[in-house]
């Protein structure tokens, strides 16, 4: 008797991530590893054409990025069952990525085990998160006011917002992002405008306390 694998796209733009993920999903005889994407667009145009059962993804890739794929991903096709797994362990990631339509939410420094602990578990239909990203007490700080604005952000203005409260530079985020200086920059003013916020210290404290109240 034949039993189906789970077949499993992988997004993520390191190939020695990629890697590491195909070593651990080959020794489970249930699961195949069908297709590889290092960012958004071509994961896109792979689940069009091959249907797999679940997408393991990455939130920081250049193109369009982990949360715009996400999105897009699940506006085309409502069955989508997608499993992100991020360095990002902070509460806004997981409620952004849930929100654009991901199924589950683990972090990269996760034990193997948890990995096929969550494949499984959206596979059954179930919504998995990370028990130790779990919301434990609201701490709310930010006002209503930059709540609205910053959860109004599109997936890349909320990647660029993010980078430049860590201090990043202009010029690292769009290295980093893989876009244009000059569109990085007309995003931190665009940013900087709707919050207005005239320094990146008032930015960085801004996006602390929405964090916080998350």
């Amino acid at each position: 008797m034949t039993t189906h694998k789970i077949r499993i796209l992988l997004v993520d733009d390191h190939a020695i991530v990629r890697a590491g993920f195909k070593m651990l999903l080959a020794t489970q005889e249930t699961i195949e590893v069908i297709a590889e994407a290092s960012r958004g667009e071509t994961a896109l145009q792979q689940y069009q054409t091959l249907k797999p059962d679940l997408v393991i993804m990455d939130l920081s890739m250049p193109g369009i990025g982990g949360l715009e794929t996400i999105k897009r991903l699940s506006q085309r096709h409502s069955d989508a069952l997608i499993l992100v797994f991020s360095v990002h362990h902070e509460q806004v990631y997981i409620n952004r990525a849930l929100s654009a339509g991901t199924k589950g939410y683990i972090t990269k420094n996760s034990a193997p085990e948890l990995l096929l602990e969550a494949i499984n578990a959206v596979m059954l239909g179930e919504i998995y998160v990370e028990k130790s990203l779990l919301k434990t007490a609201p701490t709310p700080s930010t006002n209503d006011h930059y709540q609205s604005i910053i959860t109004s952000f599109s997936a890349r203005e909320f990647d660029v917002f993010k980078r430049l409260a860590q201090g990043m530079s202009v010029y690292n985020i769009a290295e980093e992002l893989c876009l244009n200086y000059k569109t990085v920059a007309n995003y931190g003013t665009q940013i900087r405008k709707k919050l207005q916020a005239n320094s990146l210290i008032e930015i960085a404290r801004i996006a602390d306390d929405f964090d916080k109240a998350r």
